[in-house]
């Protein structure tokens, strides 16, 4: 059974930084694309970033340049290093194993003003 989770959302001011990180297990990380998402309230979950087994990335224009999404295949574990961060980046962020469709269950991140 594939587990997700992710861990080191939390409140920042703007301008701050935060890293999040995802961890799978009972999965075949090492060839899984692995992305992040997040969810605003009373907005759709949009998509962040990706990372694919070979290291090539992609990011949404919002994030880019600002966001830098990294894979450690020893851990299992997927990381998100967000940098400059506006109060629009305020949202429930989810890390999504590729391969086997898996969701984590979100971790909150929040930016004030």
């Amino acid at each position: 059974q594939v587990q997700v989770v992710e861990s080191g959302g939390g409140l920042v001011q703007a301008g701050g930084s935060l890293r999040l990180s995802c961890a799978a297990s009972g999965s075949i990380f090492s060839i899984s694309a692995m992305g992040w998402y997040r969810q605003a309230p009373g907005k759709q979950r949009e998509f962040v970033a990706v990372i694919r087994s070979s290291g090539i990335t992609n990011y949404s224009d919002s994030v880019k340049g600002r966001f830098t999404i990294s894979r450690d295949n020893a851990k299992s574990t997927a990381y998100l290093q967000m940098n400059s961060l506006k109060p629009e980046d305020t949202a429930v962020y989810y890390c999504k194993d590729m391969l086997g469709d898996y969701w984590g269950q979100g971790t909150q991140v929040t930016v004030s003003s």
